[in-house]
């Protein structure tokens, strides 16, 4: 007797969801909205592993961000290789644009990706261990409108997907001469609160001062309010490149809001670092974890709450720091599981996809043989048909095309499959005509127009 299979082994992994056929058509839509959106803006889709060296990792986003200490899901191969599953897809992008010779094509080389990244944190509301993204790179070019166009595509997509109230949340990190200044001012101001700090911030104090205002404990959130601000320390450079990436968002009528304590959470940002809110009204969260908290009012359509559903920003020193010509970059992405969720929860509509309007019905194995070959007959003239070969009722069959809403019912027995016939029966009236099979997609055509 075999042995009952524990019920834990049959669900899905902590910080996993799977995308069922009821959900499939939200995916299904933003991912061509995004891709129209990519594909109108001149950008090229490129696919990486999904898991790369995890030197790649450790040398590119910063041994002090969370992503590194607690996050990645990391393991030896047999052949002793050490390799990570990709956490995030910038360091990747980066990777490919060396590896693959890409400074010899005409700059800017403009990407686009989707696909699943993988983080070991705390699930909560939109977040998963197994996340997944669509993002943009802009690899060779440093004007500042191609931070405004990263910031313009994504809005677009949320407009397009019927969101409202998006805010974009926007900072300048500045460039090194800038960050230089500011660790010194950061460390002075934390030095003399370190006993209030959390564990993982007192050690961040002395090895990256930057990564304190991105601390996810409620007590170090409140005391970065009081910390000094970046922006005060933005060199003369920063400042300008910072004042006209504000110019462009006016002028492209994009909302936003200067967060000063806005900083991600990678060491490869420099200057422009950004993040998209929906369901935000006055722009004022400061910070994605006052959206998650499981302490939260539950969400309702009449009360979205905010959340963040993308980010970004410039990398200038990432292609020289994996060993490539220095190359100025920025990017974004969009998480593409929030953005279902939302749209779920606001009840967002969207152009459904035409369901069948045909559904095959036959009866005995010569008529089942004919009713498949007929299916390649509408593949090929681009009709979608129904239909349910491994049922022998023909009532079965019709209750199915009724249950279904197929506006007309081909059906075959052992009669028409001799004849080479076919009953096509309209399923509302139960009026039926027989037609040569020969003829019956041109006279389904013909009829599906007519009801049009």
């Amino acid at each position: 007797m075999s042995k009952k299979i524990p019920k834990e082994l049959l669900q899905t992994p902590k910080g996993t969801h799977d995308i069922l056929p009821v959900d499939a058509p939200y995916w299904d839509h933003v991912m061509s909205v995004a891709e129209h959106t990519a594909n109108f803006y001149g950008f090229n889709r490129i696919a990486t592993p999904h898991f790369e060296k995890t030197e790649l990792f450790l040398r590119t986003l910063g041994e002090t961000t969370d992503i590194i200490e607690k996050q990645m899901y990391s393991f030896r191969t047999r052949g002793g290789d050490s390799l990570t599953l990709r956490p995030e897809g910038t360091a990747s992008i980066a990777r490919a644009y060396i590896q693959h010779g890409m400074q010899t094509l005409p700059q800017p080389v403009k990407l686009y990706y989707a696909g699943s990244f993988f983080r070991h944190e705390n699930p909560q509301r939109g977040r998963y261990r197994e996340l997944h993204q669509f993002g943009f790179e802009i690899l060779g070019e440093e004007d500042v409108v191609t931070d405004a166009l990263v910031i313009r595509l994504m809005y677009t997509i949320l407009v397009e997907l019927g969101f409202q109230n998006i805010a974009v949340q926007v900072n300048s990190i500045g460039d090194e001469e800038s960050r230089a200044a500011y660790r010194k001012e950061l460390m002075v101001f934390y030095r003399r609160r370190f006993n209030s700090l959390c564990k993982d911030c007192k050690r961040r104090v002395k090895e990256n001062p930057l990564r304190l205002l991105d601390c996810k404990e409620m007590f170090c959130i409140q005391l970065r309010e009081e910390a000094p601000q970046m922006l005060k320390s933005l060199s003369e450079a920063s400042k300008k490149r910072f004042t006209t990436l504000l110019e462009f968002l006016d002028d492209g009528g994009i909302p936003y809001f200067i967060n000063p304590y806005l900083v991600r959470g990678l060491d490869y940002y420099t200057d422009t670092v950004f993040e998209l809110f929906v369901n935000c009204l006055d722009g004022s969260v400061s910070s994605e974890e006052n959206a998650l908290e499981d302490t939260t009012p539950k969400e309702t359509p009449d009360k979205p709450l905010p959340i963040a559903v993308a980010g970004g920003g410039r990398y200038d020193g990432l292609i020289k720091l994996l060993g490539g010509k220095p190359t100025p970059a920025v990017g974004g992405a969009l998480g593409l599981d929030r953005i279902v969720m939302e749209m779920k929860t606001l009840n967002l509509q969207f152009p459904k996809k035409h369901t069948p309007r045909v559904f095959l019905v036959q009866l005995g194995p010569a008529a089942k043989k004919k009713t498949f070959a007929l299916l390649e007959e509408f593949r090929k003239a681009g009709m979608p048909v129904s239909e349910s070969m491994g049922k022998d009722s023909i009532k079965s069959q019709l209750r199915i095309a009724e249950k279904v809403a197929s506006s007309y019912a081909l059906i075959l027995g052992q009669k028409e499959a001799l004849d080479g016939t076919v009953i096509v029966r309209e399923m509302e009236t139960g009026m039926q005509e027989t037609v040569f099979l020969k003829d019956v997609v041109e006279t389904v055509k013909s009829k599906l127009k007519g009801k049009k």
